[in-house]
């Protein structure tokens, strides 16, 4: 018989649920059913010999074998003593396990089983592969692979038997209990088969993935090639050759080769590393017909098993063999190309600014058909109103998008007119009365906002027809546009305002003496106001016995479902809340909902595609516990303090000031300290529309759904206005619901690969908008280079780990002290400045939403550096210089992983697809991309 023999034993008979549990089992017995009985290395391996796939000749000593081995040694009692006594290290009870493993042994029936097995299944002189194969091991939603030990070149009975308790001693390691534990697996149900297998004498191994595991694409296979046995390879040891195979056509797409100086061979006694023969370390271990064999032999696996596969080969000179095959865990979502080109229109100009700067990411379908006009038209009105009619015309500006990102556009004819018509604008922030700013925005855009999102507040959706629903969606929208635009008129002027005194304040200021934005803080604004609505629901539920408690330990759906009643019933005084536990929960529920009934509008995003807090408080009740344990500071108390430092600073500078000077002072304090905290207020209103906007929303996407035309709500956001148009008509053209799902499939797959792209903040990309570049919101990188540079936006230094985040579905993985990364705040984001010792976004400046709040708490803040969401990894410890807009991106370990360890994958599918910036391309894995990923698997080893 062959290594590659596999064929099954016409000896073997299947098995029947009245026979006692067997203690070993031919791999020709077993299918990929049986993980109870040879774990999920076992039964994977088993399905494969019985399919007829290339699997080396072996047997399994089964999960029944372990259990009783430990029972009969009186090792069951001892793990669970171990484990669950007062005081006991973790360390401390491996280290007794492993000693009582090492002092058993098998009993006579259970020896003579294995070695029978291992005499007619293997062959008494073949060397052997003896692998451990837990019951909790290779599942569709977790790998354990790693956890417990394998050992190669096991030779003769003796050294068999001892190859089995080591495995089954890995069990119980410090790294697989621990492992276990943040898994939570529970410990009594879990046993250990393991896997005797011949020993390949493999030229060369290593792993294959049957969809990209950076990018997500179910059409590319991704092998990681490398000389002798596997284990080196998949122990992260030796770097690998990377290839990329197209599944359909079977060709290389991509390849990388590597300089390979280490591999893994048997000596006399299981095996060694040893230096590559300098005639192989750059050797293409696979060459292009080679790995289109082995891709075809992966396919085949993937459509047996019928989803994704991890696999693990060998080559010997009769061809390849599989060791294993274990279910992709965590495959992101497929994704588009990442764009490299970044075409516009001739003889305009490109701007990644003002509303842009709140669209960090490329925008859903629906939202960009439906922004461009409203923004256009909002823009055309105001600079009418303004600066005259004839300025801007219907050409000259529009909000298109560049590889789906937003950017404003201005003919360069407009661009001119504009510019001529300047001085004219400036002399807006000089009107007094109703003509000002500030009134023009409270007696105003503000209350015809309120208005236009009134009248749909209390509409029953599911009485309104389609065509006016849709209808409301576009003037709510554009209501939307008209107030933001009428906002933008407030950001200059606070803006304006605050460069003014600054510059009066570099004159009068002394060395000792903090900067001048210490003069601007401690005043009221609506982000501070929702900090302190929560703060105080929090201060109110530790003061009802047992609530806060609860309120930790209940998981958010049991909590957020005391929401399911309307806001108007939420605001009762604490005298109407009643006595006992169910009352106070009801309460809590009613208090929460008239928070969010307040505050819930704020938007993380303005694309419509993303939730808000009053549609999804989860980001909310992350925070509400933070406080609720006790972290973070009082707002109050913060707020009184900063206010007592700006009112005393002030009346010290007055002191000193002759009359002239201190006239001047007043007059520019005065003015500066009403536009601060009104800038807030306004843009914390932005998305006053954003929940209604959704609930008219999902309502269509509903109808949709019942219609067939859909299958999930949330997916009208992907499709195209003309789309809804034509089925909101019954247009016999409009796309059937099989065309529309491959469409809204492609466009979320191109939208991915577009996210990890960085947007130019201007193009086309030449020497004018260079020159341009210092007004934007963000600053040009060089890739690589372990310096960000952006904008000192609050002062202060501070070196501790990254917390990546790329939205609210993200916040429960923030860390108090983490320096908070991300694309841009706005006033949603508030709550997590209390737990972040620092801010780093990509998009921002001195006067944006995030260097306000950063000042008000103290805690330094570098904006606009453009890429640190695709530069920062979380966990990796980064140092922000607030003083002077750097970050340092400090070394990461040997494996690429950050000190901390890279968390967001436990995000949304957003994030579970990334994540963000780390994953490589299509075609262009990168050094090392596919070598971490195998590393990964096998990370607890270096635990």
């Amino acid at each position: 018989m062959s290594d590659l023999d596999t064929s099954p034993d016409p000896a073997a008979a299947p098995r029947t649920p009245h026979q006692p549990e067997p203690l070993v089992l031919d791999l020709t017995e077993l299918g990929r059913d049986d993980v109870a009985v040879a774990g999920g290395k076992g039964a994977n391996l088993g399905e494969l010999t019985r399919a007829a796939f290339p699997v080396p000749a072996g047997f399994v000593v089964t999960t029944a074998a372990y259990r009783r081995f430990v029972t009969a040694a009186g090792l069951d009692d001892l793990i669970v003593t171990a484990l669950a006594g007062p005081g006991t290290e973790p360390a401390a009870a491996a280290q007794r396990i492993a000693s009582a493993f090492a002092a058993a042994e098998p009993d006579p029936e259970l020896r003579a089983a294995v070695l029978d097995h291992w005499r007619r299944s293997v062959g008494a002189d073949e060397p052997l592969a003896v692998r451990s194969s837990a019951t909790a091991e290779d599942l569709a939603d977790a790998s354990f692979a790693g956890q417990q030990e394998s050992y190669l070149n096991v030779r003769g009975a003796d050294d068999l038997l001892v190859a089995i308790r080591d495995c089954w001693a890995s069990l119980w390691t410090e790294r697989a209990i621990a492992y276990r534990a943040r898994q939570e697996v529970d410990t009594e149900s879990i046993a250990l088969a393991v896997v005797v297998q011949r020993l390949v004498p493999a030229e060369a191994a290593g792993v294959m993935f049957t969809a990209n595991p950076a990018n997500g694409r179910r059409d590319q296979l991704v092998i990681a090639a490398s000389w002798g046995l596997g284990e080196s390879v998949v122990g992260g040891h030796v770097d690998t050759d990377e290839v990329v195979v197209d599944a359909a056509s079977r060709v290389v797409v991509s390849r990388r080769t590597a300089d390979k100086r280490t591999m893994t061979v048997t000596t006399e006694h299981r095996t060694t590393e040893q230096p590559v023969p300098d005639a192989l370390a750059r050797a293409t271990v696979l060459d292009d017909a080679a790995a289109a064999e082995l891709a075809g032999l992966g396919l085949a696996v993937q459509e047996h098993f019928g989803a994704p596969q991890d696999l693990e080969w060998t080559r010997t000179a009769d061809g390849f063999a599989l060791v294993q095959s274990r279910p992709i865990t965590a495959l992101p979502e497929p994704e588009g190309p990442v764009p490299d080109r970044w075409p516009v229109e001739p003889g305009s100009w490109y701007f990644r600014a003002s509303i842009v700067e709140q669209l960090p990411d490329p925008l859903t379908p629906l939202f960009a058909d439906l922004i461009d006009p409203a923004v256009s038209t909002s823009l055309r009105e105001m600079m009418s109103e303004l600066i005259g009619a004839t300025v801007v015309r219907p050409e000259d500006a529009s909000l298109p998008t560049v590889n789906g990102y937003a950017y404003y556009r201005y003919s360069y004819g407009g661009m001119v007119r504009l510019t001529l018509r300047t001085p004219l604008a400036l002399m807006l922030y000089l009107r007094r009365g109703d003509q000002g700013v500030i009134p023009r925005w409270r007696e105003h855009a503000h209350p015809r906002y309120q208005a236009a999102v009134a009248a749909w507040h209390d509409r029953d959706l599911t009485t309104v027809g389609s065509r006016e629903l849709r209808e409301g969606v576009a003037a709510l929208l554009t209501e939307g546009c008209a107030y933001y635009t009428s906002v933008q008129t407030i950001i200059p002027y606070a803006a304006t305002t605050e460069v003014v005194l600054t510059r009066f304040w570099a004159g009068v200021r002394r060395p000792d003496e903090p900067s001048a934005a210490t003069l601007l803080l401690g005043f009221d604004s609506a982000p501070i106001r929702a900090e302190k609505s929560l703060w105080d629901l929090a201060a109110w539920a530790r003061s009802r016995p047992g609530l806060a408690e609860w309120l930790a330990r209940a998981d958010d759906a049991t909590v957020l479902g005391l929401l399911d009643r309307s806001p108007s019933e939420a605001a009762d005084g604490e005298g109407e809340d009643g006595e006992g536990e169910d009352a106070d929960r009801a309460a809590f529920g009613r208090r929460f909902a008239a928070h969010l009934d307040t505050w819930g509008h704020s938007v993380y995003n303005l694309d419509f595609a993303n939730a808000v807090p009053a549609d999804d408080p989860a980001p909310v009740l992350a925070t509400l516990r933070f406080y609720l344990r006790g972290e973070g500071t009082d707002p109050y108390a913060r707020q009184a303090a900063a206010a007592e430092r700006r009112d005393r600073l002030a009346g010290q500078v007055r002191a000193r000031l002759d009359p002239v000077r201190r006239r001047v002072f007043d007059r520019l304090l005065r003015w500066a300290q009403q536009g601060a905290p009104v800038r807030e207020d306004a843009l914390a209103d932005v998305g006053l529309a954003w929940p209604q906007l959704r609930r008219m929303l999902a309502e269509l996407g509903r109808r949709l759904v019942a219609a067939g035309a859909l299958e999930r709500a949330e997916q009208v956001y992907w499709l195209t206005a003309a789309e809804l148009d034509a089925w909101i008509a019954e247009d016999p053209s409009a796309p059937a619901a099989d065309v529309l799902a491959e469409r809204i499939a492609e466009r979320r797959r191109v939208w991915r690969g577009r996210r990890r792209a960085t947007p130019p903040q201007g193009l086309p990309v030449n020497g004018a908008m260079a020159l341009m570049e210092s007004v934007m919101p963000a600053r040009s990188q060089e890739a690589g280079g372990s310096v960000l540079r952006g904008i000192g936006a609050s002062a202060g230094r501070v070196t501790a780990p990254a917390r990546v985040l790329a939205g609210p579905e993200e916040f429960g993985l923030m860390q108090p002290g983490e320096v908070l990364v991300a694309s841009i705040t706005t006033p949603a984001w508030t709550p997590l400045f209390a737990m972040a010792s620092a801010v780093v976004t990509d998009i921002g400046g001195p006067l944006s939403h995030s260097s306000i709040v950063a000042r008000e708490y103290g805690i330094p803040a570098v904006l606009g550096t453009s890429e640190a969401t695709r530069r920062i990894r979380s966990g990796q410890p980064v140092t922000v210089d607030g003083d002077t807009g750097l970050v340092s991106l400090e070394a990461e370990d040997q494996d690429g992983d950050p000190g901390a360890g890279d968390d967001r994958g436990a995000g949304d599918g957003r994030a579970a697809a990334g994540r963000r910036g780390r994953a490589v391309a299509l075609g262009a894995l990168g050094a090392g991309a596919v070598a971490l990923i195998v590393r990964r698997r096998r990370a607890a080893r270096q635990e």
